[in-house]
This record gives structure tokens, sequence and C-alpha cells, in this order.
């Protein structure tokens, strides 16, 4: 469980390590009220959590706990790729634990920022548990891709940033895959906005979770799995929906496909189709807004080919 304490914590943190990303407002007459994308793509290495990252990392300086391992994380992914930056940045060493399958490219782009990459296993759960041995093994820091308070609290810091750039906001529509960002940002505006959780039918990760009344496998599939493709939403992320309120809607492959290339066609933005899916909620009506409602769409992350828009 995190509170609008671990995430006010978080920004002093990381002050001056992150980007302030901007707003920009959607075309008007579209809706019923306002509405303002946070182009959170443009955030360091192309997603959100470079902001978790760097707040894991220097809350753990911080108890001493760091050791000459460093830290170590299991995601050949957005998460992988932003705790090797924060690593980095902090002149951190960084292992990256990956599937044998992970392509080339992000192999190359996590050794490019000098994160040491180990690859094994067929799919992603066998890295997670590399990578937790290693951290037993050699006193690593385990930096999780979503659930942990310190990675959740900072990507909330999207979330205070939103109540200053757009005064007034009502709802703010996030991707959830395991919740992190939807915990950090619920945790954020609780008391000034409303949190929509947006996710695609095919991983359905806290909707499934809100309906049993506690956190379950799910199947994963769906162009948007390779960032919303947590098979279980995150304790953290389940504890603060219920606690704050949080609905979560269900979008399609094809809403969310639709939702990209609009963002294109409509902005010129570029993003990854997880992203896309808090868009598509508001395009296919699974989010209707109210009249004269301000809504804020977090557009999380850009780590995508472009050629496939």
């Amino acid at each position: 469980m995190i509170s609008r304490t671990d995430v006010d914590e978080a920004a002093q943190r990381i002050a001056g390590l992150t980007r302030l990303t901007p707003v920009l407002e959607a075309d008007s007459g579209q809706y019923p009220g306002p509405v303002s994308f946070k182009c959170e793509f443009l955030q360091h290495t192309g997603s959100f959590k470079a902001r978790g990252a760097l707040n894991r990392i220097l809350a753990s300086q911080e108890r001493g706990e760091l050791t000459p391992a460093g830290i170590v994380v299991a995601s050949g992914g957005n998460a992988g790729l932003a705790n090797a930056y924060a690593a980095a940045r902090l002149g951190v060493p960084a292992t990256v634990f990956v599937p044998a399958a992970a392509p080339a490219v992000k192999v190359a782009k996590l050794r490019d920022v000098g994160a040491a990459v180990v690859q094994g296993g067929a799919e992603y759960a066998v890295a997670y548990e590399a990578a937790v041995a290693h951290a037993a093994g050699t006193g690593a820091v385990y930096c999780h891709a979503y659930d942990q308070p310190e990675i959740a609290a900072g990507a909330g810091t999207v979330g205070l940033e939103l109540l200053d750039q757009v005064p007034g906001v009502d709802t703010v529509l996030v991707a959830v895959g395991g919740g992190g960002l939807m915990a950090g940002i619920a945790a954020a505006v609780e008391g000034h906005a409303k949190v929509v959780a947006v996710e695609p039918e095919g991983a359905p990760t806290l909707h499934a979770a809100l309906h049993a009344g506690s956190p379950v496998d799910v199947a994963v599939s769906g162009v948007a799995a390779d960032s919303l493709g947590a098979r279980s939403v995150g304790a953290i992320g389940f504890a603060v929906a219920v606690r704050a309120g949080v609905e979560s809607v269900l979008v399609t492959d094809a809403d969310i496909i639709a939702a990209r290339s609009a963002l294109w066609n409509g902005y010129r933005i570029v993003v990854e189709h997880g992203a896309a899916a808090a868009y598509a909620a508001l395009l296919s009506g699974a989010y209707v807004p109210g009249p004269g409602e301000r809504v804020a769409v977090v557009l999380c992350g850009a780590n995508t080919d472009p050629a496939t828009l």
C-alpha cells in the first residue's frame, strides 16, 4: 500500500533527475469537456518507468542497502531499460535478466546504457526466478517491474504533475498491466480526481481482481501484451485501487490499434500499444465523460516501431 505521502517523498527524492513531461490539449469539440494528453512517453528511456527506478535506487541508497553488486531486475522491456538507465545515471551497477528469446535490439539497448545482461530460459518467469536468486546470492537490490512501494510511488509523480498542469482535472485515464502506474497516480490524486483503469480485453488483470476480490492470474494475449502483459495485478495496485475506488474499463485490440493510429494521424504522437489503450477508452466509448468533465489521458510509453503505424 502507498499513500500521497509516499508519492510526495518520491517527488522530492527524484527532483532534477526526471523530465517534467508536457501536457497537450486535445482538439476541442470532440468530447463533452476538455481532454488533455499527459505526454509521459517523452520521459527518459521512453516510458514512465524511469521515475520509479530512480526512486527505488535512491531510497535503497539512503537506507544503506546498496552493495557493490548494485541492482538487479528481470525485464527485457521498459522496466529493464528504465532501471538500467537509472542505475547508470546514479553510478550503480545493474544486472538485467531477460529470456533467451529477448529481441537483440532490446538487449543491445540495455548494454548500451551499461547494464550486464544475462539471457536464459524460455519465458519471463525463468528470468524472474534467476534475478531473485541473483539478488539473494549477491546482495544486489531487486527492482520489481511494478509491485514495490518505491517503484509505484515514483510512478505516481506523474499524477502530482497532472494536478499542477491540468487545474481542476476530474478524471485520469491510465492503462494498467501490473498496476504500478495506476497505483501511484491514484495515490497522488486521491481526493482530487478519480482514476479510470483501462485494460485490454486480452489482459484484464485489475478487472478480474476487482471481480474476484483479490489478485488472480489471467491469460494474457493481444497487441499490448508486450507492455501490459502481467499475468496478475500487483498487491499494491489492487490495494490502492480498492481504497481509492478506481474504476476499470476494457478495450479491444481493434480499439487500441485505432487509438494509436488516431494519435499519430491527429497529433503526430507515436506511442506503444499499451499507452494507446488509455486513449482507446475515450475513442471507443468504453469511458464516456459527463458534460464539462475535464479528462487527462496518460500516454505512458513510446517504445514501439513507428513503421507499424
